[in-house]
């Protein structure tokens, strides 16, 4: 399960309030009939549309300033495994996401407990993910789209009478180079834009900073899990614990639908990973061997070139260690193993 919580840009682009980000999830609808397409939901409510999306969230900024926030963007993006034992069905993941948001709701520090009831947000299911610049595979296909591209401007130079030139020698080269390149889907090179084949269902939630009220900031952006602060000669508490809230999204995915994750599909492994990759390759060591062969797999499957996981502490050099994790973060970063 890959969750990433994003405050509202406040730059450029999604700066005048929620209706850019809201009509840029409305982009599967796009040239679908009214029946076909996904509309946004609630904790309580289905088919919500965007109008009542973008009026809502805009109008509940109470006192904040236009150098603040108004909304926060949560994106649930469950991994492939995780989708087939759903057997990807939307109904399922909506149910996930409301209690999600119980979780997200709990997670705040505050006086009073906060509940889903004190939050505003609107959720919004989609079925398609394409790669991206970002994505590993883009980037390893990059240097044959140069050429490729190099080789089409020199076609087009002699069509054009700019240049002279075999034209057929140069698309037989653009041949060559589309099935040189190491990363294909459908027989053709992985590109900027192409849909990504498999299950992709995710969600997406936007997620009003203020509470349903609009007197009180819940802002996940805090950078305090716990604290208190002085506000108006009181003893105020604030803070947003995400660590607590990723670490549940996990335990409540997994409760709900019977799921049994894989030590290297945890939270607790990115976070070893991170802090700690001695540790994190120990407690690899340490799975029963049915465990550790499923992990080897998860690992394959995400792209991570590792014929074998390390069987004892001196495979453990420094320098395959930090090579294995590099990889092994790049695909924890994609989502790919779902953590």
């Amino acid at each position: 399960m890959y969750i990433a919580i994003t405050r509202q840009h406040l730059g450029d682009n999604y700066h005048d309030g929620a209706s850019d980000f809201v009509n840029y999830l409305e982009k599967e609808n796009e040239g679908k009939a009214p029946e076909d397409q996904e509309l946004f939901f609630n904790q309580t409510e289905n088919d919500i549309d965007v109008q009542r999306v973008i009026a809502e969230i805009d109008a509940n900024t109470s006192k904040l300033s236009k150098k603040d926030p108004k909304f926060y963007s949560i994106m649930v993006s469950p991994s492939q495994a995780e989708l087939k034992h759903i057997g990807n069905e939307p109904e399922r993941l909506k149910q996930y996401t409301r209690e999600l948001m119980k979780t997200y709701a709990a997670s705040f520090y505050r006086e009073k407990e906060v509940s889903v009831k004190d939050v505003l947000y609107f959720a919004k299911l989609e079925r398609e993910r394409v790669y991206s610049e970002k994505d590993k595979k883009v980037k390893e296909n990059q240097a044959y789209a140069s050429k490729i591209l190099e080789l089409q401007h020199q076609i087009r130079a002699i069509k054009e009478g700019r240049e002279q030139g075999d034209m057929a020698k140069l698309q037989e080269k653009i041949q060559v180079l589309e099935t040189e390149a190491p990363h294909k889907q459908d027989g053709k090179r992985i590109v900027p834009g192409m849909a990504k084949e498999g299950h992709q269902s995710h969600i997406h939630i936007i997620v009003s900073r203020k509470d349903v009220t609009n007197s009180h900031s819940l802002s996940p952006g805090s950078k305090f899990r716990t604290s208190e602060t002085i506000l108006n000669g009181e003893k105020v508490k604030q803070g947003f614990d995400r660590d607590k809230f990723y670490r549940a999204a996990e335990k409540n995915f997994d409760k709900q639908f019977g799921y049994r994750r894989n030590f290297v599909e945890t939270y607790h492994a990115r976070n070893l990973l991170d802090k700690d990759p001695k540790q994190f390759f120990a407690a690899l060591l340490g799975l029963p061997a049915n465990e550790k062969q499923a992990a080897r797999q998860l690992l394959f499957k995400a792209g991570v070139k590792v014929p074998s996981i390390p069987v004892n502490k001196a495979q453990l050099a420094y320098k395959a260690m930090m090579k294995l994790k590099k990889g092994i973060g790049k695909a924890m970063e994609s989502g790919s193993i779902g953590i």
